[in-house]
């Protein structure tokens, strides 16, 4: 494998491209330049901070420590091995488009694969546990999820621990099938890590893509949907909460090039910091990409990012971005908004008596509750709203 395209003439990595989705893509990362933080994909994050992931001057390679733990109730149903890196099976949602992603793939030397067989319903979580590899290392690998026609399944996909990791996620999902993941980011302090992922969604085939991010001191995820058919529909939600010397970057594209598909984004983040601290100040950025091709007609879309930002010496960055290139369409839009609290909201239940405090932490709880009761797994519905309790404790005043 080598490069991958969109349908369209592939270009060079330094060349302009038609759009998007037309982006440059290859498994090697020699095909990439090393990037610089004037290009447009780099420009918000500190390349000094990634630990040489992006030019190879990175700590020794290895294998990634990855766990798949799969419900009894499911036996027979999903079968996970493990694959070699050239096995055809891998790279089918397709390749790298960025350096670091591209070195995943070159670093690594096997992925781990899971298939749900056709017309099989697994209605409790497949659980994929990623665990940091420590200092002193650079940890590398590939996750790739397959959906058989008409099959349904929850995959969720956790990373623990500490280290320097990437990643290449890969999700197909096909004709008739349905996935809900959860990707979980819940690192601990002075992990960082960068994740490409893809989706390929098959004709009138579902998807609930659900990210959360809240550990971790540089963490980027990249995800990708592309439609094979018509029909298709894809969710993609998100929740952040930075702190003080964290960095969270959300970078997504959505491609329609099928007619009659639909998809809906929002992501919700929250950022507190220090401004007498010494640490980097709390940064998060937000760019939703939805590109509606000439033959989409009947497309249904619309995208939302929504930010809080609760103290001094915290930014948040967001860019929603619609390239529509057919006007028959059902509707397509995108908001997004960097703000603090809404005064009016705080004072409502300071007059019934709530502290201002408290007030304050019920609308942070509420604003992200939108987004978070929206997965389908009680566990970590409860554990997500925890976390984001324990932020709130944590907020300077």
């Amino acid at each position: 494998m080598t490069t991958a395209t969109t349908g369209q003439a592939a270009v060079d990595a330094a060349t302009p491209h038609n759009t998007k989705g037309d982006v440059y893509a290859s498994f090697d990362v020699e095909d990439f330049p090393v990037p610089a933080g004037r290009a447009e994909e780099w420009r918000f994050i500190s390349l000094r901070r990634i630990r040489g992931l992006h030019n190879g001057k990175f700590a020794e390679a290895v294998e990634q420590d990855v766990r798949v733990d799969v419900p009894a109730s499911a036996a027979g149903a999903v079968t996970v091995e493990t694959l070699d890196k050239g096995d055809e099976r891998l790279g089918r949602a397709g390749a790298p488009t960025d350096r670091v992603a591209a070195q995943a793939w070159t670093s690594m030397t096997s992925a781990t694969y899971i298939d749900v067989a056709k017309n099989e319903v697994v209605s409790e979580p497949i659980a994929v546990t990623v665990t940091g590899r420590g200092e002193g290392v650079t940890s590398f690998g590939a996750t790739v999820v397959n959906v058989a026609d008409g099959a349904e399944a929850i995959v969720s996909v956790r990373y623990l621990g500490t280290g320097t990791h990437a990643d290449n996620l890969e999700f197909v999902v096909g004709d008739n099938a349905r996935l809900t993941v959860i990707v979980d980011a819940a690192w601990d302090k002075g992990a960082v890590h960068l994740s490409g992922q893809h989706v390929l969604l098959g004709r009138d085939a579902t998807l609930r893509y659900n990210a959360a991010t809240f550990g971790g001191d540089v963490v980027r995820m990249v995800p990708r949907v592309k439609f094979t058919g018509p029909g298709g529909d894809a969710e993609l939600l998100g929740v952040y909460f930075a702190d003080d010397g964290q960095y969270f970057e959300n970078r997504l594209l959505v491609d329609h090039s099928f007619p009659n598909c639909r998809s809906n984004v929002m992501y919700k983040g929250a950022l507190q910091a220090d401004p007498a601290s010494d640490q980097p100040d709390a940064h998060t950025t937000w760019v939703g990409d939805v590109l509606i091709r000439a033959e989409a007609q009947g497309t249904d879309t619309y995208e939302v990012n929504r930010n809080l930002v609760l103290t001094e010496g915290a930014r948040a960055d967001s860019i929603p971005n619609l390239e529509i290139q057919t006007g028959e369409i059902a509707g397509a839009g995108h908001a997004a908004t960097v703000g603090r609290f809404d005064d009016e909201q705080v004072f409502y239940l300071m007059a019934r008596g709530i502290p201002e405090s408290e007030a304050r932490r019920l609308i942070i709880r509420g604003f992200f509750s939108e987004v978070i009761n929206r997965i389908p797994v009680e566990s970590i519905r409860e554990e997500l709203e925890q976390r984001v309790t324990d932020e709130l404790e944590s907020v300077h005043a």
